[in-house]
């Protein structure tokens, strides 16, 4: 990559151009963001991946850049106007609308009212009208009629055309009227009159009639009035005062005043009317539509990180149900490694209401299958479900943990859950799927389309392809922070982990089904097709527990094996003691060891994994209860206090299940008696919170959260440890359910 590239990446990012410059190389050479992140510090100055993945992202910016240019000067110099100047501006650009602003009067177009009126022989005119002479244009104008011209109005509009199509395509109009949409533009809706009465289109009624500056316009606005022009409702528009854009086009462009620089004025407003208008707003309809995307996608991408990074329950024995009413529950029995072991179906519920029967079933499947933990999809039935298992005397301490089942039925009828389970059905599979998202949401979460998961916002309406590379990348993070045992992990969470692709995650499960465990992280170099790169991208996050060197089940890379050896060599002791035996790394110094190769970072991080090899950084899990006595949303009342769990969150607040079937929505001017821009900072998926209901509208189903908490000014919130608690009723105030009804209509999905 060209060096102004580097330098230019470097300013946007306010990063050092050097390191920006061996982050480009290191992609240049294959290597992965998480690798890159974890072991290339020196390199990068300690970039974390978020750093890395954002000069990436600006290295394919300009790669394609280049690619465009060729396009662009091949196409100018076919037609014969390429001169030296012209080509150094395009070489020296680093901006594509500049390039395209460029390349605009030599792009090649279909017919237009220009290119006719210059067919017609009406340039020469065009060029004597905008020299904006004392002449007199209906004078000058006779004397370019023609069989194709029948007179001088024809010939002076002809003259007009031409001169508007300059003005459109004139550098310095163009970024004149841009500059003007990106100070004042502003972003309107209005309904079409002929379906403003159809049912589907009252959740867009907020945007009838609405207007707002662009700029203060959020993502989630954008994005649902975009919607409902695309379903047929609204008709958006981007613009700013008609009369200031003429206004500043004209006195930049008119140099003189008479009779010809009148006809040059009516061009211009011409121009801006045909031509610059809608061209420069459909740039900011892109803008704002890329933007809005990217904050939706960042949403989307950090709830899933939540998600993929939820507390895993770990090497335990389970039961998994599947809540149901008519055709029963699903209960399955996992071993420690989510191997299935038993199927079977109860009827607990309406109709049947084999209560008795089912509470037998599972005290037996307990007993017969040595059940430590119980857990149940947050369904249809899942509260039922719930006072059936807890009022169960197992005749041993059995937890029982609730487990987000999204997009579950999408895995159970996947090709990957035909292919673990060819015999069973996709009701099994969806049980069994709960049961392993309980032992370890990562790994079962990686085998189902990120987008089916279900923790996004307007994920239909976003770039896909872009949508789907941020998702990728996040799931190849959670796998990489994490670690896999190469030993018993699936072919699909092998394909994240750095360095290795669908094929080789393939190879390596079928060498361990023939060759048996892995002994060691060098053995992996057997493996068909997995080479010396994949195996430096690889092999710091794959583990091997019981290795016959302790290292293998750590994120010390094998690359720094040598420098760990030495420590231990210098202090008289293995590598497994030095491992056990805090008093003895104590006494090293990082600084002793740095070299060329292993610098300040990497020493740093390797003492840090020898403190506790291998070990998962996860938290671990929580056992958690609904507040009893409340099945409906009915039962709800405003004031009451009741433990839930953050289920989606957004740019406008957090969706909380309090175990009513109805999730509430906490508005983000309730979630901290702080100021909160960023609900990330202040709840996260999955977090057991205490909240106070506000309102209930049983009738919509509409449940209105605060985590506010009324004793305190620093914004705490309180978790699921609290007591329920049911003080004085405190009406939330009508302005609040006002503009949070708005809300929801807005972003209804």
């Amino acid at each position: 990559m060209e060096v102004k590239y580097i330098q230019q990446i470097a300013i946007d990012l306010n990063l050092p151009v050097k390191q920006v410059g061996n982050v480009e190389q290191l992609h240049a050479e294959g290597a992965t963001i998480p690798f890159i992140s974890r072991y290339r510090k020196e390199a990068t100055g300690n970039m974390d991946e978020v750093q890395v993945g954002q000069v990436i992202d600006k290295i394919r910016y300009y790669d394609e850049l280049e690619k465009r240019k060729e396009t662009v000067l091949k196409t100018i110099e076919a037609a014969g106007k390429l001169t030296p100047e012209l080509k150094k501006r395009i070489e020296d650009g680093i901006s594509a609308t500049e390039l395209e602003d460029i390349y605009l009067p030599y792009k090649p177009k279909r017919k237009t009212k220009a290119s006719v009126a210059i067919e017609k022989g009406l340039e020469p005119l065009a060029d004597l009208l905008f020299a904006q002479g004392a002449v007199i244009p209906e004078e000058v104008a006779a004397s370019y009629l023609n069989d194709q011209v029948n007179d001088t109005a024809a010939a002076l509009q002809g003259a007009r055309d031409i001169i508007a199509e300059r003005v459109a395509e004139s550098e310095q109009a163009r970024t004149l009227v841009r500059s003007m949409f990106a100070d004042s533009a502003g972003v309107s809706a209005r309904v079409l009159t002929s379906k403003k009465e159809e049912a589907d289109a009252q959740k867009y009624r907020d945007y009838f009639d609405f207007k707002e500056p662009l700029s203060k316009c959020p993502s989630h606005r954008i994005l649902a009035i975009r919607r409902g022009e695309k379903e047929g409702f609204l008709i958006m528009d981007i613009s700013i005062e008609k009369d200031s854009a003429i206004g500043g086009l004209k006195k930049e462009i008119i140099t003189a005043s008479g009779p010809a620089a009148d006809q040059v004025a009516l061009a211009i407003e011409d121009a801006y009317v045909r031509l610059l208008k809608p061209a420069i707003e459909t740039e900011f309809r892109m803008n704002s539509k890329t933007s809005a995307d990217e904050e939706a996608i960042h949403v989307f991408a950090e709830n899933l990180r939540q998600l993929l990074l939820a507390s895993p329950l770990g090497h335990k024995r389970v039961l998994a149900i599947d809540p149901g009413f008519r055709t029963g529950c699903k209960v399955v029995c996992l071993d420690e490694s989510g191997v299935f072991l038993k199927y079977e179906t109860i009827f607990p519920h309406a109709p049947q209401n084999d209560w008795q029967g089912a509470a037998e079933a599972l005290k037996r499947l307990v007993r017969q299958y040595d059940i430590e933990a119980i857990g149940y999809g947050n369904g249809t039935a899942s509260k039922e479900t719930e006072k059936l298992v807890r009022g169960i005397d197992f005749g041993k301490p059995v937890s029982v943990f609730m487990v987000n089942e999204s997009g579950a039925s999408i895995y159970s009828a996947s090709e990957v859950a035909r292919e673990e389970f060819p015999d069973e059905d996709v009701t099994v599979r969806g049980a069994i799927s709960i049961g392993r998202r309980l032992l370890d949401p990562l790994s079962e979460l990686v085998k189902i389309d990120a987008k089916s998961i279900g923790v996004g916002q307007y994920q239909h309406d976003v770039n896909q392809n872009r949508l789907k590379d941020s998702l990728d990348q996040v799931v190849q993070s959670c796998v990489n922070y994490v670690g896999v045992d190469v030993n018993t992990a699936s072919k699909h969470l092998l394909m994240y982990v750095s360095g290795l692709t669908a094929t080789t995650a393939k190879n390596i499960v079928e060498y361990r089904t023939k060759n048996g465990a892995f002994k060691s992280r060098a053995e992996l170099l057997k493996v068909s097709m997995l080479g010396p790169k994949a195996y430096e991208q690889c092999a710091g996050f794959l583990r091997i527990p019981n290795a016959i060197n302790p290292l293998d089940n750590s994120a010390v890379h094998p690359e720094s094996y040598a420098v760990v050896e030495t420590m231990a060599g210098n202090l008289h002791c293995s590598v497994q003691e030095l491992i056990s035996k805090p008093e003895l790394r104590k006494t090293i110094k990082a600084r002793d060891f740095v070299t060329e190769t292993a610098g300040q970072y990497t020493i740093e991080d390797i003492l840090k994994e020898l403190e506790k090899p291998g070990r998962d950084p996860r938290e671990g899990i929580e056992e958690f209860r609904f507040a009893e006595g409340l099945a409906a949303i009915g039962d709800l009342k405003p004031g009451m206090k009741v433990p839930g769990i953050v289920t989606n969150i957004t740019n406008f607040g957090a969706f909380v299940d309090v175990g009513v079937k109805q999730d509430g929505l906490v508005h983000v001017s309730h979630l901290a008696n702080k100021f909160v821009s960023d609900p990330n900072t202040v709840v996260k998926l999955n977090q057991k919170v205490m909240v106070t209901v506000l309102e209930v509208d049983e009738a919509r189903k509409r449940i209105s959260l605060s985590m506010k908490d009324e004793n305190s000014g620093e914004g705490r919130t309180r978790t699921s440890g609290a007591r329920q608690q049911q003080p004085k009723a405190s009406a939330a105030k009508n302005s609040f359910q006002s503009s949070l009804d708005a809300l929801r209509k807005k972003f209804a999905d």
